[in-house]
């Protein structure tokens, strides 16, 4: 009942702020109906204690709201080490996919192998290089997220990077007889984008549409220009679609949307898309495509 802002709206802004939402809120007040007390435990208070207070009480409770945040310290740090350790592993993966990619490329040089070997040494490349893309993007989701990868922002032709694209997934999509079209602007290279990262995250789209779509259908690859000055990318298919419930958690780390028999899905696509996006101060939607099929829209500020 402060003048200018009362507690529980001063108490969701402190929430909403990511720096203090960990610290718990003991709310002292003299409102004391039920109605109060839902409204300051939806605000994001912990505790409520109505006036007049006894000091007896408000000491307890504060004392067990210490022991909470402890144990909430506690879990994070363990959370970070284990973080940092896997970063590690990732980071260290490098070397020996490297000497594996190395090889491979000698091997697929001129020879006398016999054709079926051949077919092997490009079997162990494709997957090797595979599993590089995906240590690649773990390392770089790691990096964004902890704010410590400065984003290489410069002005580039949004056509020409989606044209780019489809080009490098023309033989996949052909070999399962989809076809990939565009409606794409004329040549005007007027938004500012880390080219890498934004080239990454239309890659993982066109990857999951080509992924999930049926033989003999269609997928659509949209860019625009928008009047104040951002852009927007659409990836569009006809495969089985997401699910309302599971389209809740898709773009969060390792989780996956329809599962599909013989299709490779560890759910770090999505979310990389996700992370890379709001990095660059945009968002990342998922709608469904009637009669069937999903459309992934990119919105990027100008």
């Amino acid at each position: 009942m402060m003048p200018e802002m009362n507690g529980i709206e001063f108490c969701k802004l402190f929430k909403a702020n990511p720096q203090w939402s960990h610290i718990p809120v003991i709310m002292v007040t003299a409102l004391s109906s039920k109605e109060d007390l839902s409204q300051c435990l939806q605000a994001g208070a912990d505790d409520f204690i109505s006036k007049p207070v006894n000091g007896i009480e408000l000491r307890a409770r504060i004392r067990s709201m210490l022991r909470i945040k402890q144990q909430y310290d506690r879990i994070a740090m363990l959370m970070q080490l284990r973080e940092d350790m896997v970063n590690m592993i990732v980071h260290d993966l490098r070397n020996p996919l490297a000497g594996i990619l190395f090889s491979t490329a000698i091997l697929k040089k001129p020879s006398l192998l016999p054709e079926r070997q051949q077919k092997k040494i490009q079997q162990i490349e494709a997957n090797s290089t595979q599993l590089q893309v995906m240590i690649d993007s773990l390392l770089m989701m790691a990096k964004l997220e902890s704010g410590k990868m400065m984003l290489n922002f410069k002005t580039i032709d949004l056509g020409e990077i989606c044209r780019l694209a489809i080009q490098d997934f023309e033989l996949i999509s052909m070999h399962k007889k989809i076809t990939i079209v565009s409606d794409l602007p004329p040549l005007r290279g007027n938004i500012s984008v880390d080219a890498v990262i934004l080239r990454r995250v239309i890659d993982n789209l066109l990857s999951n549409a080509v992924k999930f779509s049926p033989s003999q259908s269609q997928i659509l690859l949209q860019a625009k220009y928008l009047e104040n000055g951002g852009a927007t990318v659409k990836v569009i298919d006809s495969g089985p679609g997401v699910g309302e419930k599971t389209r809740q958690t898709l773009f969060q780390k390792y989780e996956i949307g329809t599962i599909q028999e013989g299709v490779s899905q560890i759910g770090l696509g999505l979310a990389f898309c996700k992370i890379a996006i709001e990095a660059h101060g945009g968002s990342i939607s998922l709608e469904d495509h009637h009669p069937k099929g999903s459309i992934f829209t990119i919105h990027i500020p100008g």
